[in-house]
């Protein structure tokens, strides 16, 4: 009697966990499109034993009570995830470098290039055309128009690549935000997986595919190192550096620069605010490297693509080849406005310096300044207009200064010295952002420099400007010195821009491909397939049936037992 009253309990169980077991099946099939979600597996395990005889001689003699859940297993595979989420980040990485780069690239070509490639091709033919009659004012008024269109279009371009920047200057500041606030996420789900398994009963199955979510995104925005505790909570570092412990979210903060306005990421926990001292999130003093994974995250590699200035050719100018790879050659918009700066400023400063050439003397000013081997005009072999004005007009001026300072000597002879370009104030150089058009040849272009001393028109000076362009003196940066002309320039930039975008292009392309295939391994680990849990509710229900019938076998013997009796 007692084993048959004990047997109902047997069933009881039985039924009991089929249910248990359908209820996590059900919640799995409702979940199969739940992006993270990751299944449920129930595992049984016996109940206790009765033992009816501890005779040592023999078996124990004991009767089981059923069976039980041991527990439901939330399956996660601790190096795919890590895996997979280094390769997220790192081909965030190259597809923010792609993307910077095909957009360079887009406006440099406008149109396979050909219009900016015209507007070159027209501004040497007006030089042509001067070189065939220097006095006359068609030609000089031919020259003077396409120096126009050509800095215009220069311009343009130097403009464009400008609102870029301040484009993903937005994005950075966005990226930062989300940064911080996947942060907050993470830490807040932290508190709430504490609370619910601090007693070692239940576990936090949704609250934990939550805060997976969060660090996979987080993973695509920077380089992540995290590391579950005891406890359940999961520690962060970004970039090497603390972000999320068991307390804090340290965020990392966007400091705007007050000159460009850009956004640096910076850690401010690790800065002196106050004293305006920073410490960097990245350190681009590290090689971009796969191997030393420097190559992870979208931030990074929006910030590396914006740059940390807006470029002009001193930031090509002068650099070693180290330098130069070390610096701006890592940065595609900084890269592609510096050379395109540096081809308009050697250019102009060339056609400047045949229109108004310049000597070397040394004098005494009559304020008792000493000028020793300055750089002044060049009145002996220099070309005036048809007004005579001294000294010989330049085509293109700076905003910030005269190409020439009036200056009398003691003797009474009158110097004109030579400004030189100011290496920090940007309005004092040949640069595209301060450079316009001699208003003065805008008004009345025969006062462009055709004339000697003597009166006869320049033709040195005018077949000088057309040798200028097949001159193979020129270099697009420090890491391809082969010479070229300047007609030759602007298409080995746009190739350049293009190889560095198709290698970008292929390592994003390969690394979305790995990125892929690593989920799909981990979806085998942690993913619901519809056809198991199908499979597994058909077993449960055959199970709970199973169980109905056996506890109404057992009823009817009791009750067969009981009338009997």
């Amino acid at each position: 009697m007692a084993n048959g009253m004990g047997s109902l309990y047997i069933g009881a169980s039985g039924l009991q966990n089929s249910q248990n077991a359908l209820n996590t099946t059900a919640n799995n099939l409702a979940n199969v499109d739940t992006k993270g979600y990751v299944r449920q597996q129930v595992l049984f395990a016996d109940r206790s034993y009765v033992t009816f005889s501890k005779n040592a001689s023999i078996s124990y003699q004991q009767a089981g009570l059923g069976l039980d859940i041991a527990d439901v297993v939330h399956t996660r595979n601790y190096f795919l995830d890590n895996y997979y989420r280094t390769e997220n980040g790192r081909q965030s990485f190259y597809e923010a470098c792609s993307e910077s780069t095909s957009e360079v690239q887009t406006m440099f070509q406008e149109m396979e290039g050909e219009e900016f490639r015209t507007t070159i091709e027209e501004f040497w033919q007006s030089f042509e055309e001067l070189a065939k009659q220097p006095d006359e004012e068609v030609a000089q008024n031919l020259v003077v128009q396409k120096a126009t269109l050509f800095l215009e279009r220069s311009q343009s371009i130097y403009n464009n690549l400008k609102s870029y920047q301040q484009k993903l200057n937005i994005k950075i500041n966005d990226t930062i935000d989300r940064i911080n606030k996947l942060g907050h996420t993470i830490q807040d789900l932290n508190q709430q997986i504490l609370k619910i398994e601090c007693g070692g009963i239940e576990t936090a199955m949704t609250l934990r595919d939550e805060r997976d979510n969060a660090l996979d995104e987080l993973s695509s925005l920077a380089k992540v190192e995290f590391k579950e505790g005891v406890d359940g909570t999961v520690r962060v570092k970004l970039e090497g550096v603390e972000f999320i412990d068991e307390i804090h979210v340290f965020e990392v903060k966007g400091v705007k620069d007050p000159v460009t306005g850009f956004i640096n990421p910076i850690w401010p926990q690790l800065s002196d605010m106050g004293r305006g001292q920073y410490n960097s999130m990245f350190n681009f003093n590290v090689d971009i490297d796969t191997s030393l994974n420097t190559d992870i995250g979208l931030l990074k590699g929006l910030v590396l693509s914006r740059g940390d200035d807006v470029g002009t050719y001193r930031d090509i100018t002068g650099l070693t080849k180290e330098e130069y790879e070390d610096t701006t050659g890592m940065t595609v918009v900084l890269n592609a406005q510096a050379e395109l700066d540096q081809m308009v400023h050697e250019l102009v400063t060339a056609i400047n310096d045949i229109f108004s050439p310049t000597t070397t003397a040394s004098f005494v000013g009559n304020d008792g300044t000493v000028y020793r081997n300055v750089k002044v005009w060049d009145e002996e072999n220099g070309c005036v207009g048809k007004d005579g004005q001294k000294p010989g007009r330049e085509l293109f001026v700076r905003q910030g200064c005269e190409r020439y300072t009036e200056v009398t000597a003691t003797d009474g002879k009158v110097y004109y010295v030579y400004n030189e370009e100011d290496p920090v104030d940007t309005s004092k150089m040949y640069s595209i952002r301060s450079m316009e058009i001699n208003a003065d040849l805008l008004l009345e272009e025969s006062g462009l420099p055709h004339l000697k001393k003597d009166g006869e028109p320049a033709w040195d000076m005018a077949n000088a400007l057309v040798d200028l362009w097949n001159q193979k003196k020129q270099t697009i940066n420090p890491s391809n010195t082969d010479p070229c002309t300047f007609k030759e320039y602007y298409r080995r930039m746009v190739q350049d821009v293009g190889v560095a975008g198709s290698v970008y292009e292929k390592m994003a392309s390969t690394l979305n491909d790995e990125v892929e295939v690593i989920d799909n391994n981990r979806q085998q680990v942690f993913g619901v397939s519809s056809d198991e849990e199908l499979q597994n509710m058909i077993k449960y229900q055959s199970a709970y049936n199973a169980s109905s019938r056996f506890i109404n076998v057992i009823s009817e013997m009791l009750e067969h037992l009981v009338t009997r009796m």
